[in-house]
């Protein structure tokens, strides 16, 4: 899966220059190595296992509330494009590590994701998003209020999670090339103090790494100040494609991203975020972690 380098080539000429007196070699002398670049290439011949953890908490209250899944996704080709097929194995809600019971584990384990993608991993829609309300109606008792979750998982709202979602992970980085210290820029935002913040995240490639699933590229990830008027025009078209949303002020973030070269694997992912809010600090950080990459029968 990875680029073949030019090593043999340059075999060739030390072996010339070893046998040979002033005789100039006529094979040119390689240059630098190219650029590493990113192709989005899913492994639609195996499921992708992988280990998601959040959690929230502020300065005036001891402990957090913690979230953890477990999802398995699977990718099929369609025409010109990628199918993306997600369940969730494993929900464990807890606060302050006492273990919560809450409809939406019920749901999130009941119902599986479609995602459809473009060939080069742009986000393009949700298929039948409407199965999640479907999902919370099989589980809700009889006679409770569920209405905050019917607006959670409300179509529209899902499709604006998870497109946000995607994009926040995976937008803009896949199709090009990078040179170390290359930016990219993406608008996100999260649920905190009853109100969503927004960010403006930036992604700073630092140089290619070999984990356990192969090399792949580092991203360092960190959070911006609104702009100004000399920002760049990665910057504004970031935030044009987000339509020009009100940044939160204050919002300080740092993190990493490892994302496999050869094909698509989301190696790990962690990012904290801090944000004051009406003289409050709120902490989010959320990790993901890939565990396997089985073929389908293995998963089973």
């Amino acid at each position: 899966m990875r680029l073949l380098r030019s090593s043999f080539l340059l075999l060739l000429v030390a072996l010339a220059s070893a046998c040979s007196r002033n005789v100039p070699s006529l094979v040119p002398k390689s240059g630098a190595p190219p650029s590493p670049r990113l192709e989005f290439r899913p492994p639609d011949d195996a499921v992708l296992t992988e280990s998601l953890k959040s959690s929230v908490g502020r300065s005036s209250a001891p402990g957090t509330q913690d979230a953890e899944l477990t999802t398995v996704t699977r990718f099929t080709p369609e025409q010109n494009g990628w199918l993306l097929t997600q369940r969730v194995t494993q929900a464990r809600y807890t606060r302050d590590g006492a273990p919560v019971e809450t409809l939406v584990d019920d749901v999130l384990t009941r119902f599986i994701l479609r995602v459809r993608l473009s060939g080069d991993g742009t986000y393009v829609s949700l298929v039948e998003p409407e199965a999640a309300l479907a999902a919370l109606a099989a589980v809700a008792p009889a006679g409770q209020d569920v209405s905050p979750l019917e607006g959670f998982f409300a179509p529209d709202a899902l499709e604006a999670r998870t497109r946000s979602e995607w994009d926040v992970k995976y937008g803009g980085l896949y199709g090009r090339s990078w040179e170390p210290g290359a930016r990219s820029y993406v608008v996100g935002t999260v649920p905190l103090g009853g109100r969503e913040v927004a960010y403006l995240l930036e992604r700073t490639f630092s140089g290619t790494v070999t984990t356990e699933h192969g090399e792949a590229m580092l991203f360092s990830l960190r959070c911006l100040e609104a702009p100004g008027a000399d920002a760049s025009p990665q910057v504004l078209e970031a935030l044009s494609q987000a339509g020009n949303p009100e940044l939160s002020p204050g919002v300080q973030c740092e993190g990493e991203q490892l994302l496999g070269r050869g094909r698509f694997i989301p190696v790990r992912r962690g990012l904290t975020l801090r944000a004051t809010l009406d003289g409050e600090t709120w902490t989010w950080a959320a990790r993901s972690q890939m565990e396997s990459l089985r073929a389908p029968e293995e998963q089973r």
